[in-house]
């Protein structure tokens, strides 16, 4: 069994300024979802599934089409590549669409446009975050050992002190988790930065703390998620029952943890927290990217990939 890559490429970027999506950041022009794609594939994944808008899926399908001709996963077959849409209007009947919602409806939805093509455990991921090698077989081996089974799902977790920005401040998800490594809790913490005597400080966005020192090694969220199928059916319900609470506020989202959360503490399945020793980078501004662009080069550099990639 070869388990599937989903990989969110709806948004737009509007921190960065562009489609960071396309834009290329290696040596020879590589964006970060190719450089995640390569590890998958190293790590066994046999299928790519992209979410996209329509607005750019024919640009991201031809790139795809280009890009990926030749390359073949760990057992010599073809990669499959498959592209779903995410819009406002993809929502259960009865619910439609308000006329003053204009933001996505939130990770969570973007997962759900992908339910009629994934049929094995699959493994979510930002097309704009780097994950590192080390992340995606870790990933592969959770979702390969899990295989035949239903209800039990997984986030890769890295810690606080390997995702911060040089450039601001950044939320993040902070996981809690039981002596089993079972999640409790994902907390959010806004205004995360490393300061002047070398500890890290945020606000708790749930007691309201402000300014308090968070532990740099505790693992975070950055939307790394492994599912058994079974989780769009357990999702899907989950979503209607948001959108009959949310469906008048216009910049509500329905986000993955909001759903792992329900599922979890309905007692409908569990969330292992894996760690991964990784290095997460990403251009969460435009500040970002040259010390993105250095930081690929270094790793081509040290012989970690090729260059060009493909």
């Amino acid at each position: 069994m070869k388990p599937t890559l989903l990989v969110l490429a709806a948004g737009m970027g509007s921190r960065y300024g562009g489609l960071k999506q396309m834009d290329g950041l290696g040596p020879h022009g590589e964006t970060i979802i190719d450089y995640s794609i390569h590890d998958a594939v190293e790590a066994g994944f046999g299928k790519v599934v992209y979410i996209v808008r329509e607005s750019f899926k024919e640009q991201m399908e031809a790139a795809v089409k280009e890009k990926y001709a030749g390359v073949k996963t760990v057992d010599g077959q073809p990669l499959e590549f498959v592209f779903v849409t995410q819009e406002l209007d993809k929502i259960p009947a009865p619910f439609t669409v308000p006329e003053e919602r204009v933001k996505p409806w939130g990770t969570a939805h973007a997962v759900l446009m992908a339910a009629e093509v994934i049929r094995e455990p699959f493994l979510v991921i930002n097309g704009d975050d780097f994950y590192g090698k080390e992340s995606f077989r870790i990933a592969a081996d959770w979702c390969r050992a899990h295989e035949n089974t239903t209800g039990q799902y997984c986030i890769v977790g890295f810690e606080l002190e390997n995702t911060l920005s040089e450039n601001g401040s950044v939320s993040r998800g902070i996981c809690s988790y039981d002596g089993e490594g079972r999640l409790q809790d994902v907390t959010e913490h806004l205004e995360i930065a490393r300061e002047q005597d070398g500890k890290v400080y945020g606000n708790n966005s749930v007691s309201g703390q402000v300014h308090v020192q968070l532990d740099a090694k505790a693992l975070c969220s950055m939307n790394m998620w492994g599912f058994t199928p079974d989780y769009f059916t357990k999702s899907a319900e989950i979503f209607k029952g948001f959108l009959q609470e949310h469906i008048g506020q216009p910049k509500k989202e329905y986000y993955i943890p909001y759903a792992v959360d329900v599922i979890v503490k309905s007692g409908e399945g569990s969330c292992e927290v894996l760690s991964t020793p990784s290095r997460w980078f990403g251009v969460t501004f435009k500040e970002d990217r040259p010390a993105v662009v250095a930081k690929f080069a270094e790793l081509v550099e040290k012989g970690i990939y090729p260059s060009p990639l493909y």
